[in-house]
């Protein structure tokens, strides 16, 4: 769908209002308005009762020092994702990589990362995936992990079968629906929720990477006819060239994500033709702001989150980790909704479906990404931590996304959403 706005579409306003979308403060400050409107009781859908802070701060601590008791938290990023069920698949790829350059191996790492992430918006509760190597069966985010994890080593995405590990933009763009089926194990009795959308999702990519040579190709890397293999983890040299004295801001590689990778998301709001992503409208919004979009780029800034540890091992400085948000997702979001945080003023519609454009679902997104990071203050005050001891990304490794899986396996069997929401498997 495409929505109009009031600035000339060919025009500065355009460009400055796309860019303004694409930060992390036009999401701060989109998400607070709605939070405010909530905080005032204006909202038709939630209640938030933030007396309720310290109460999900203690809950998300103990989770913390349960399994990070020492506080030495990593990255909330796919990598810890490809380490479920204590197998060490990393030093199993890393020893694959082992021959190639530094800048290689990164390139690799990012072809995997920015694959297994695309893949993983919300498996639904009824897929699982079994790894032959391991006789293990693994469910939800960590099964969709493993599944991409797995078909990446195959060669699966590659074009050369000589080079297994690497994801050509060809392949993507000639992926079919029976090898993504095949790869992810999905038969009638093992369902996954948003197959199709996937996969257009990758075709997409395939083509976006296609189309940008100027970014995507290694001119020293030829396929056997002698063209460029064009790989979307070239993206690392992009970024090493945006780098100033070792080091990148966490926030400069979001906006290399979102103006890079923007025209894969299909049937999204655009302004003058320029694909938005995961940005919505509320009228709320409206009333503030003429255009009444809300943007919460909760798939490119995990993807973000994941691509910043193969840049530190090239040896980068990340800077200004707490300039991202917190993922407006339904871990998040249901921790929130299950402490008491968020509370529906209609019972009613916790037993329905939902739309992910809706503006409850928005609202509740919105007042996630403000609540999270209230929590982290409140858990970093508890702690006598700073923000670069503790920034957001280590609290929600640590966290508020395993304290929103513990809590719903608490009240809900098999640990599902408290919102039901119609997924097309490229938001949730």
């Amino acid at each position: 769908m495409e929505m109009g706005i009031a600035v000339n579409p060919t025009g500065e306003a355009t460009a400055k209002l796309v860019a303004y979308l694409r930060s992390p403060l036009a999401i701060r400050a989109r998400c607070r308005l709605l939070f405010e409107y909530a905080i005032a009781g204006k909202s038709r859908y939630f209640d938030c009762d933030l007396t309720q802070i310290e109460h999900v701060a203690d809950y998300v601590i103990e989770v913390i020092r349960s399994d990070y008791p020492d506080l030495q938290i990593p990255f909330h990023s796919r990598w810890r994702h490809f380490e479920v069920g204590g197998i060490p698949r990393l030093a199993q790829l890393n020893e694959q990589l082992a021959g190639l350059s530094a800048e290689a191996k990164a390139i690799a790492k990012y072809d995997l990362a920015i694959i297994s992430v695309l893949l993983d918006a919300g498996a639904g509760n009824n897929w699982y995936y079994h790894e032959q190597d391991t006789n293990l069966g693994f469910k939800r985010s960590e099964g969709l992990a493993v599944a991409s994890f797995r078909m990446f080593c195959a060669g699966a995405f590659s074009n050369d079968k000589n080079q297994p590990l690497r994801v050509d933009a060809e392949k993507l763009q000639n992926l079919t629906h029976t090898e993504l089926s095949n790869g992810f194990q999905v038969t009638t009795e093992n369902p996954l929720v948003g197959i199709d959308g996937r996969l257009k999702l990758l075709q997409k990519l395939g083509e976006v990477v296609a189309a940008s040579p100027q970014l995507f190709a290694d001119f020293g890397d030829l396929d056997k006819s002698g063209k460029n293999n064009l790989r979307p983890g070239n993206l690392v040299k992009y970024l090493i060239n945006q780098t100033s004295n070792h080091q990148i801001a966490a926030a400069t590689v979001l906006e290399s994500v979102l103006s890079n990778f923007s025209e894969i998301w299909s049937g999204r709001l655009k302004i003058a033709n320029v694909n938005l992503g995961d940005v919505w409208f509320h009228s709320h919004i409206q009333e503030v702001e003429k255009d009444g979009f809300v943007p919460f780029h909760k798939l490119s800034q995990w993807l973000t989150y994941s691509l910043l540890e193969p840049l530190e091992e090239l040896g980068l400085e990340i800077t200004n980790l707490d300039e991202l948000t917190g993922l407006p997702e339904y871990r998040n979001g249901g921790l929130c909704l299950d402490l008491g945080l968020i509370r529906p003023k209609h019972p009613h519609i916790l037993h329905q479906t939902h739309s992910i454009a809706s503006e409850m679902i928005v609202e509740w997104r919105a007042l996630t990404v403000i609540l999270l990071d209230e929590i982290a203050k409140n858990i970093r005050q508890k702690l006598k931590m700073g923000d670069t001891e503790l920034p957001l990304v280590k609290i929600l490794q640590g966290g508020t996304w395993t304290a929103g899986r513990k809590i719903a396996a608490e009240l809900r069997n098999g640990g599902f959403s408290p919102l039901q929401i119609e997924s097309d498997g490229t938001v949730f």
